[in-house]
Formats: structure tokens, C-alpha cells, sequence
């Protein structure tokens, strides 16, 4: 009985009618929609894949013997595989559409033919820089390995987006190595190398720089075994006789953004824990039978007390550095907008909302939906703000928001790119949108948090649709600009793109200050290179008749000797020296062709010719 309904159960498998599924659409891969190919090949078992097996074939599979089911078996199975590797290898952008009797794509391939092209991946921004590349005439493709763009914008790094990269052709946003500046742990080490550098060189007043502990709060590595130890030591110490909250700190994961993996220190059960995470971190790493795996460091920062409050809530200023052109390097700084707390301020809240101001924490509040539109400010409503209730109070100039503001956070930004100046990945085409936040104390000193690579775009409230688009429009409009006047070696200034963006470092006057320098320098070695020579030459010339007085065969009168002694002792050149001797001598005609090869004047001839004498 139990022989007979395997054999039953084999005759339906074969015919394709045991758990037969209904014929929908097939879904798609959430990382790629790529077209899955239907071959002919993998015999019954690839038929029955596709529910397209007839009777007539089922009955033909039927009949054949053992060995030749399993050979189709496993022809099958080599072809399932081989239809898995060539989904993995397509392109993405492409979706699926299953009907009875074939397979059809919804999406249409990439465009060919001339171009231009641009390549966009990812949704941050998706829509502005979209609509700026077919405003202009520039047509999408999907497939990111392809070479024939002119823009390559991507949401994320991956070496793909710069497998291809050919200098002075293609525009590629994010500079490959940004993370020297973009990264919390990055940003740190850049800018402790470029202040011990800095130590070492004397700047006048006009290369001022800043001291670290002017614009960062103090900041510790728990990657490095000597600051973590500082740091826990530290912390037990301070919170001796303090309050909680003067002695607060946060502790921030390296590589992330939007608040992610943020948490507070503010006890010493709090550090207790955080100390025991990290020992476990520790302990995986040491333990060989675990499988190696990335790790995320963290660093401590010390919370900022006494923040500067907007109606009793917290706030921080997100502004741009924007890396136009590496090569000559053109960076420059625009205004962003104020991003405030739902909820007001208290030090003493577990809640994160109240403590991180941007908007990926703040739309976690309940009360967000409601007060939306006031988590976010334009400079020009925080300028209005301040000089209503602190301009008189606290003794500030008129506009310190857009004046002295504005100036000492252009600073702390050219400083911060000087330390990583010689270290980014300066290569024709390579552009940069950088989101810089900034926190003002009670006592209104700027203190920079840090900057992120590839910062929000996303348009959801007013002040942010005004804000965003013509960051990102100008952007690409000065990018271009550069571009294109470095690809055809044009004057770089004045570049009629630029509009709220403002200079901060011009490598193209740099570069020409270095070239001339440079020639200047070239032009005096020279010259007193040349000038040796002659003096050279003169003086063999000059010992040379002195020698030839003496000689039995002189050509020269002793009293022409004289007067060769008694030479200005200025001589300008050889020539001149020669044309002296020659006024006061009298050669024969039939010894001209001795005197011309007096190894003197050919010593004067070779300096004329730019040579050196050879004795």
C-alpha cells in the first residue's frame, strides 16, 4: 500500500500538479529586481518551476528510467543555480511581471546613445537632483558599473561608484576618503595632527588658528586603552561632590548619524555598564573561535551644560561646507537653518528627544505631527529672536546671528579643512556636500559638534523646502561651473553661479601664488648661476693675460698687460670684460687666428652660451 501511493505521489510530481500555486505576480527582491531568465534547459524539474509541464511531457518524463531522472535532477539543479548567479549579476532597477505564459519586464532598459547621462542611488535628495539633471537635458540610467555618466550622485559609498571614475570626465559626490572629516573618530585625529603640526610652526597674526578646546567640546576615544582609562577615571573623579548634570557626558558611535546609538553617561551606574560593553567588545575580539566581524568604536564628549535656549527649548544650527572643485581646491560656506526641540529642555530627562535636536529623534515625539513646522527655524527668524532678547541683555552687535555667527563658524569650517587638506582624495571630479552642526552656550561661544557626509535632504516642512533645494540647485551649479572651467583652463573667478554660498578657500590663487613664487624663485638661481660663471669666466680671462706677459710668443704689448691689471673691478658680464681687453690690445693679423682660441675666450663664449667652461 505504502510502495503504491509513492508511486502515485512520483506520477504527480512528475505530471506538475501537486501543490500547484496560483499565477501571480512574482515578487522582488528587496535589494534587486532583476529579470530572472527562463531557459529551455533543466528537464522536468525546471518545467514544473515554471507550471508549464503538459500532459503529453508527463507522461514521456513518465517513462524514463532512474539513472536519466537524476542526470535531469541534477541538470535542473545546475540550472537553478545558474539562474541565481546571473539575478545576482544584473542590474538593479528592474522588476518582474509573471503571467501564464511568459515573463515581461515593467521597466525598460537603460537609455543609450550620446548622452549625457547621470546616475542617481538612493532617496535622499532623489527628487531635487533628479529634476535638476532632466531639466538640463541629462537622462537617468540604473545600472551604476556603467562609464558614460556625467553625474554620479549616490546616498551611499561602495567602491562600485568609483570603479569606473575617469578624471576630468565624470562628477562623482562624496570624496572617496571623507571620512577623515566626516566621522567623529576621523574628525578628532585630523584635527589633534594638524594642531601638534601647527605648534611647531610660527603663524603671524594674518594665519591665526584655533585651539581645539576653543570650538570642541573634550572629547575622548574608547577605542584607544589610554583615553578610556582617562576617561573612567576621570568621570569618578568629578562626580565627587557635583551635581549630575555638571558632570554629564555622551557617548556617540563613531560612524553613525541621525542619533543613532547616542546614549547619556550620567552616573556611575551609567559608566559601570558602558565600561562593561565595552570589555565584552573587547573579550569578542580577542576570542579566536568567534568570526572577526567590524566592530563600532564610540567616543565621549562632554555635554554641553548651558545651552543657549529658543523659547526653553534646545536647538543646534545645521550649516554647509561644500567642497566644490579638489583640483585647484574650492571650498565654500552657506547659512542652513535652526533645528529645535519639541519638547523643552531638561537636563535631567531620559528621553533623547530632549537632548538631540535633529529631525530623524524629534519625529519620535508624540508631539511632532503638531509642532513640525517650529522645530525648524531659518537664520533669519533665530537672527530676529536674538536680537530681540539678547542684543541689549547680553551686550551684542546688531545681526550677531548673520555677523560675528556666521564669521566664527566659517572659521572653526576653514580649519577643520585645513587639517584634512592633504589627506581627502583630491581628484578632478570629485565633490563634496558636507552638514556642519553647531551648539551656542549661554555665554553665546560656538562650539562645533560634527559633520556629517551626506546630510538630510528632505523637504518636510516650509523653512526646509526653502532651504534644501537652493542648497542643493547651487550646489551642482558651482560644481559644473568649476568643472568646466578647469577642464578647458579658464580664468576660475568670478564664477557666475555663486549666489548664498560663500568662499572660504581659493586653491586656484593659491596655486597661482605658489607658480609665481616659484618662477621667482627659478628666475633667481638663474640668474646667479649665470652670474657666477661670467665672474668665473672674467677672472680666467684676467689671469690668463697675466700668464701670457711672461711668454716668449706674446701676442699682447707688456704695456697692454698694464692695463689689463688695471681693470674697473665691476665687470656685468663677459662679454663686457672682453670687449675691454680687446680696446686696449693689438693683435696681428696673422696671429687672429691664435688669439681666438686662447682658452679664455672660450671659457667667455661657453658662459654666453649658458654652458660652463671646460678647463
Amino acid at each position: 500500500m505504502k510502495g503504491q501511493q509513492e508511486k502515485e505521489k512520483d506520477k504527480k510530481l512528475t505530471l506538475g500538479v501537486e501543490e500547484e500555486e496560483p499565477r501571480t505576480e512574482q515578487s522582488v527582491s528587496p535589494d534587486c529586481g532583476d529579470i530572472q531568465e527562463v531557459t529551455s534547459e533543466g528537464g522536468p524539474a525546471h518545467a514544473r518551476r515554471e507550471g508549464t509541464v503538459t500532459q503529453e511531457e508527463g507522461r514521456k518524463y513518465l517513462h524514463l528510467s532512474v539513472k536519466q531522472k537524476s542526470q535531469r535532477e541534477r541538470a535542473a539543479s545546475v540550472g537553478r543555480e545558474v539562474d541565481r548567479r546571473v539575478q545576482r549579476s544584473k542590474p538593479k532597477g528592474l522588476l518582474l511581471c509573471s503571467n501564464q505564459d511568459n515573463v515581461k519586464e515593467t521597466k525598460t532598459e537603460d537609455p543609450r546613445g550620446p548622452g549625457p547621462f547621470y546616475f542617481f542611488g538612493g532617496t535622499n535628495g532623489a527628487e531635487i537632483v533628479c529634476s535638476y539633471c532632466e531639466n538640463r537635458g541629462w537622462r537617468r540610467i540604473y545600472n551604476k558599473h556603467r562609464d558614460d555618466f556625467r553625474l554620479k550622485w549616490c546616498e551611499t559609498k561602495s567602491p562600485a561608484n568609483y570603479s569606473n571614475f575617469r578624471e576630468g570626465k565624470h562628477l562623482v559626490y562624496q570624496i572617496p576618503n571623507n571620512m577623515v572629516l566626516t566621522t567623529k573618530i576621523g574628525l578628532l585625529s585630523s584635527l589633534r595632527e594638524f594642531e601638534r603640526v601647527r605648534s611647531r610652526v610660527k603663524h603671524g597674526q594674518a594665519h591665526r588658528r584655533l585651539k581645539m578646546e576653543e570650538f570642541i567640546p573634550a572629547t575622548l576615544r574608547m577605542d584607544a586603552k589610554d583615553e578610556r582609562e582617562v576617561f573612567f577615571s576621570q568621570f569618578a573623579h568629578q562626580e565627587g561632590g557635583k551635581s549630575a548634570e555638571s558632570c554629564m557626558w555622551i557617548c556617540k558611535p563613531t560612524g553613525l548619524n541621525q542619533g543613532r546609538g547616542i546614549f547619556l553617561l550620567k552616573n556611575q551606574q551609567d559608566v559601570a555598564e558602558f565600561r562593561q560593553k565595552l570589555q565584552n567588545l573587547e573579550d569578542s575580539r580577542a576570542d579566536r573561535r568567534t568570526h572577526p566581524r567590524h566592530t563600532q568604536a564610540y567616543v565621549v564628549q562632554r555635554y554641553i551644560q548651558k545651552p543657549l535656549l529658543l523659547n526653553d527649548r534646545k536647538f543646534d544650527v545645521r550649516s554647509y561646507l561644500l567642497i566644490a572643485c579638489t583640483d585647484p581646491y574650492m571650498v565654500f560656506f552657506r547659512h542652513g537653518y535652526v533645528r529645535l526641540t519639541c519638547d523643552a529642555y531638561d537636563p535631567r530627562s531620559k528621553n533623547l528627544s530632549a537632548h538631540l535636536t535633529n529631525q530623524y529623534m524629534q519625529k519620535k515625539n508624540p508631539l511632532y505631527s503638531r509642532l513640525k513646522e517650529d522645530t525648524v527655524w531659518s537664520m533669519e527668524s533665530f537672527n530676529a529672536y536674538v536680537n530681540d532678547r539678547f542684543q541689549v541683555a547680553k551686550g551684542l552687535p546688531r545681526d550677531w546671528v548673520l555677523g560675528a555667527f556666521a564669521e566664527r563658524m566659517r572659521l572653526i569650517m576653514t580649519q577643520c579643512f585645513l587639517a584634512v587638506k592633504a589627506k581627502l582624495d583630491c581628484r578632478p571630479g570629485f565633490f563634496d556636500l558636507i552638514g556642519c552642526d553647531f551648539m551656542v552656550d549661554q555665554d553665546f561661544k560656538v562650539w562645533l559638534l560634527e559633520m556629517n557626509c551626506n546630510p538630510a535632504l528632505h523637504t518636510n516642512c516650509e523653512v526646509l523646502k526653502e532651504v534644501i533645494p537652493r542648497t542643493v540647485v547651487e550646489t551642482l551649479d558651482l560644481t559644473l561651473e568649476l568643472f568646466n572651467k578647469c577642464r578647458l583652463r579658464q580664468e576660475i573667478l568670478p564664477l557666475a553661479s555663486q549666489q548664498d554660498f560663500v568662499l572660504l578657500y581659493n586653491g586656484a590663487s593659491e596655486r597661482a601664488c605658489r607658480f609665481r613664487s616659484q618662477s621667482s624663485e627659478f628666475n633667481q638661481k638663474t640668474f646667479n648661476r649665470n652670474h657666477r660663471a661670467e665672474s668665473r669666466s672674467c677672472k680666467v680671462l684676467t689671469e690668463g693675460k697675466r700668464r701670457t706677459v711672461k711668454s716668449p710668443d706674446n701676442p699682447l704689448h707688456e704695456d697692454s698687460a698694464a692695463e689689463i691689471l688695471r681693470l674697473p673691478q665691476r665687470t656685468t658680464s663677459g662679454a663686457e670684460c672682453l670687449m675691454a681687453v680687446r680696446s686696449k690690445t693689438t693683435t696681428p693679423r696673422g696671429r687672429q687666428k691664435q688669439s681666438n682660441s686662447n682658452p679664455a675666450e672660450n671659457s667667455l663664449k661657453a658662459a654666453d652660451d649658458g654652458k660652463q667652461p671646460k678647463y
